[in-house]
């Protein structure tokens, strides 16, 4: 495993302790506010008391730091062979962004050393010019929340034109594309890779208005750490704002944060986690669960 997002904190929030212990009139609270910022809310009862009982030496008893020089965590050859590898993804350079501390870096593994299986072979053009440049324009759209107009072919193979608010974009793995999130339209999501032009939208003409922001719910999660089900969720969810705790051993709570309009979806993701997985809040969220498991039982699937 070379990055972690589970294990990883417990050292970033040691550094970041170690740092602050470098400050004069460092105080306990200070030390206590950085666990509560950087890690797992069940750290505090960990993580400080291990630096003050000297069971971990870096710090002294008056909580100044064992340390000569404030701590760094300078990447490994391996970390950068392996972002190099991940860096020469297209759809990574979609995003224009300029690695240039890994010029001189081979890559780990390059997309002759895999072959991916159940996988559509009509998937994006993701190294085309247009394809790159409408992608771009878009992410540009999002970040400044500005309409966009887009033409491309309907149904019937006729040209048109739909002006929208892109709200983000959604990568599927299986079809190997990029869809747009839409809002202030009828249609929801829009396939990248049928855009034929794209363009700012200047609000001229009756269709000026801005979407309300969609809000968002908050679902509690129980997960047993049975067939490594914590890091497959944290994968499943990874696009998700989320916070984990650990209860005991081999027991988390996961707090997920999602848009209403994914409801759906996030109800068929749960449920492919079985037993490993329980809804603990909203109970609104259960009766979902509920819900669909009687309809699948009766064989009225949907």
């Amino acid at each position: 495993m070379i990055f972690s997002e589970l294990y990883s904190v417990y050292y970033n929030t040691v550094a970041k302790i170690i740092a602050v212990a470098f400050e004069p009139k460092t105080t306990e609270e200070d030390l206590q506010c950085c666990v509560l910022e950087e890690a797992f809310s069940e750290s505090v009862l960990t993580i400080l008391p291990a630096l003050k009982s000297r069971k971990w030496p870096l710090l002294h008893d008056d909580l100044s730091p064992a340390l000569h020089h404030e701590p760094t965590m300078p990447l490994t050859t391996l970390e950068k062979r392996w972002l190099k590898a991940i860096a020469e993804d297209p759809k990574v350079k979609l995003f224009d962004v300029e690695f240039p501390a890994l010029d001189d870096v081979q890559p780990l593994f390059t997309k002759e050393d895999y072959k991916i299986y159940d996988q559509y072979a009509d998937g994006d053009p993701f190294e085309d010019e247009n394809y790159i440049r409408h992608f771009r324009l878009i992410l540009s759209a999002i970040k400044n929340e500005r309409p966009v107009r887009i033409k491309m072919k309907n149904r019937y193979g006729k040209e048109v034109w739909i002006r929208f608010y892109p709200k983000g974009f959604e990568y599927s793995v299986k079809d190997d594309k990029v869809r747009i999130i839409a809002a202030g339209c009828r249609f929801r999501q829009f396939n990248l890779g049928r855009v034929i032009a794209c363009e700012y939208y200047d609000g001229q003409g009756p269709w000026t208005e801005k979407p309300q922001v969609e809000q968002k719910k908050e679902l509690t999660l129980l997960i047993i750490n049975e067939r490594n089900t914590l890091e497959r969720a944290m994968l499943h969810f990874a696009h998700l704002e989320k916070k984990a705790e650990r209860l005991e051993d081999e027991q988390y709570v996961l707090h997920l944060r999602y848009y209403e309009s994914d409801e759906t979806e996030i109800v068929i993701r749960v449920l492919s986690f079985g037993p490993c997985v329980k809804v603990l809040e909203p109970e609104s969220f259960v009766n979902l669960i509920k819900e669909r498991l009687i309809l699948q039982k009766s064989c009225e699937l949907k």
